[in-house]
């Protein structure tokens, strides 16, 4: 029965999740439908990258339906998924990091400006430099710039000081503004950045 119709939502999901568990299918497409786009909002602002989130969300969502035996139905079902799609972030990040990085020469020609042919748009632009932060810079300018939380509202989702939070801020904010700078896309950077 709908959460609409009067019963409590998590006790709804519950009732999903047990469905789902005993294999009804249907059940199992309302639970996607229903966390699909947090699950995927969550992987894309963790990986950066369109086509990652998407599997990563498939991933996490089969996994889920495999793991619902051991889901502990008094914990609410949502932060369960969550976690689940963290850790799958986290795997997919920490095998990016053990690849080598690219040379700083493939993108320039001899004279130190940027390859035409190189050269995308500025947000093309913008995503590549955000994917060379380190996560918690990323997550914190993303939190921030993206989804417009307070500096507070960061700390807290990210469990770390605030001061810390203004910190990574800030270091995202030059670290992007110093790479468009080295790849031409800026000429100068601004007073604020230096």
């Amino acid at each position: 029965m709908p959460a609409e119709w009067g019963m409590p939502l998590e006790d709804d999901v519950r009732e999903l999740a047990a469905r789902s568990r005993a294999g009804d299918q249907a059940a199992m497409a309302e639970l996607v439908e229903r966390f699909r786009g947090q699950v995927f909002g969550l992987c894309y602002r963790m990986v950066g990258h369109r086509e990652d989130a998407e599997d990563l969300t498939q991933e996490s969502f089969a996994r889920a339906f495999r793991s619902l035996a051991s889901w502990d139905r008094e914990r609410d079902f949502r932060p369960w998924l969550l976690a689940i799609a963290g850790n799958r972030c986290r795997t997919l990040l920490a095998a990016r990091c053990r690849r080598p990085a690219p040379s700083p020469e493939v993108d320039h020609v001899p004279d130190g400006r940027p390859d035409p042919h190189l050269v995308r748009n500025l947000a093309e632009e913008v995503e590549l430099a955000l994917a060379t932060l380190r996560d918690e810079y990323r997550q914190a300018f993303v939190l921030f710039h993206e989804n417009e939380l307070s500096y507070q509202e960061i700390a807290e989702a990210m469990a770390c000081p605030l001061g810390t939070v203004k910190t990574w801020v800030h270091r995202a904010r030059r670290e992007l503004a110093e790479r468009l700078l080295r790849r031409g896309v800026v000429e100068e950077l601004p007073d604020a950045m230096r």
